[in-house]
């Protein structure tokens, strides 16, 4: 099975074979957690969304259709699942915040821990820009992903993903000008 690729696999899978399954897992585990901590900057918020992945693979290789590769499907998934735990965490950030105005006290400062796990600036500054030229810029230069490639995770145009980078690198010059010289 170690030699059968990711089309036979996914196919013994969605019959129910849980060792193929669990060879996929097993083949794409480190990918699925490099993609979602590149999303989320945090190790442990990695590990969450990796786990959470694995699951929800389990549930919905069914549906895939082999449309594009695995990989890119698995990648989407992935994208998917980080952003979903981003979207909560500032869904409560903004409670907490809310609710700090009202009861007239202040949240917590953020520690030195909550800034990436080790992220370079370059990355912490990467995960500021726009999604689309955030996303852009982690699956062609954080995935080394090819611009058709990347597209299809996003589900765009090829230009369009290339107008995204384009933005992207103006962006992040500024902002590490601003940082150089501010």
């Amino acid at each position: 099975m170690d030699n059968d690729g990711d089309e036979i696999l996914v196919t013994r899978a969605r019959r129910g074979d849980e060792a193929a399954f669990a060879r996929l897992v097993e083949r794409h585990y480190a990918r699925i957690f490099r993609v979602a901590w590149r999303w989320t900057g945090d190790r442990s918020d990695a590990e969450d969304i990796a786990q959470d992945v694995c699951v929800k693979l389990a549930r919905a290789i069914g549906a895939f259709r082999g449309e594009a590769a695995f990989t890119t499907w698995l990648t989407r998934m992935t994208i998917n699942a980080a952003r979903d735990m981003i979207r909560a965490r500032t869904r409560r950030e903004r409670q907490v915040s809310a609710l700090a105005l009202v009861d007239d006290r202040s949240a917590p400062p953020c520690s030195a821990a909550d800034a990436g796990d080790g992220a370079s600036a370059l990355w912490r500054a990467v995960q500021s820009l726009p999604a689309r030229q955030r996303d852009a810029m982690l699956l062609v230069y954080g995935e080394g992903m090819k611009h058709a490639e990347a597209a299809r995770v996003l589900g765009c145009r090829e230009s369009t993903l290339s107008w995204h980078l384009h933005e992207a690198r103006k962006a992040l010059q500024r902002m590490l000008k601003d940082e150089v010289h501010g």
